[in-house]
């Protein structure tokens, strides 16, 4: 069932949110070559609970970490280690997920470390427009679709592919919720878009096969043909003015 928020509602959803968008800020300013992931999970998580939330994936369906630290061909749900060291050249998603008085609140970027590739930058580049895209086609009246279709199109257009496998989703007193919202697909198609809705919006795109295979720890998504992926992600709502992305944090 698709949960329509109040006012209420949605304001407290975005202060999870505003969490999560000020620690993908603070966490931008430590990748560096030489941080492990683990570093960075311990400062969101220390940053999280100072902002006065909680880790909203620490112990989700049994997942051990605050944060998903995913780096190069790994698509998400990277577990942090402090065995994984980023290295000049590589691109790092990092998705963090906030509770905070009931609500939830997520979001995800994807950052280079150092240095990387002309390639590696236009797959960061075309996957953040991708998403601003999908953000664009939320409002009330169209589709859960449209959105979708907008994700795909400005992805294919840069010579990418879209994961299949993997969805974005309501958001709100769960951190997943209905509907459903696929990076693929034709206009017009799936639940309207009502006022009250808040949605994460979250494209994961390729630079090779949309194929994605799980690894043996259960939890970290890689590409099939181990080529980089690239992950953003806001937390959205639906309202008579337009969308509402809730993470997003203006400059100070």
């Amino acid at each position: 069932m698709i949960q329509i928020h109040d006012r209420d509602e949605v304001e407290r959803i975005r202060e999870s949110a505003q969490i999560v968008g000020r620690c993908l800020r603070m966490l931008s300013t430590e990748i560096r070559p030489g941080t492990t992931t683990l570093d960075l999970d311990r400062l969101a998580e220390e940053f999280i609970r100072d902002s006065g939330g909680e880790p909203a994936f620490k112990g989700y369906r049994g997942y051990p970490a605050s944060i998903c630290t995913s780096v190069n061909e790994e698509v998400v749900h990277g577990i942090p280690s402090a065995k994984r060291v980023l290295r000049e050249g590589d691109i790092v998603s990092l998705d963090i997920g906030v509770k905070r008085k009931g609500f939830f609140g997520d979001a995800a970027r994807t950052y280079p470390v150092g240095e990387v590739t002309a390639a590696a930058t236009k797959l960061m580049d075309a996957t953040a427009r991708a998403l601003e895209a999908g953000i664009e086609r939320s409002r009330a009246g169209r589709r859960v679709s449209d959105i979708s279709a907008a994700i795909e199109r400005e992805a294919t257009r840069a010579g990418f592919r879209v994961v299949r496998a993997l969805v974005g989703h309501g958001i709100g007193r769960e951190l997943h919720e209905e509907p459903q919202v696929p990076n693929y697909g034709r206009p017009g198609e799936g639940p309207k878009l009502e006022e009250g809705m808040v949605l994460a919006i979250e494209p994961m795109v390729n630079a090779g096969t949309a194929d994605v295979l799980t690894l043996s720890d259960q939890w970290t998504v890689v590409t099939a043909d181990r080529k980089l992926s690239a992950h953003f992600e806001h937390t959205v709502a639906i309202t008579a003015n337009g969308p509402m992305v809730l993470s997003r944090v203006e400059a100070d």
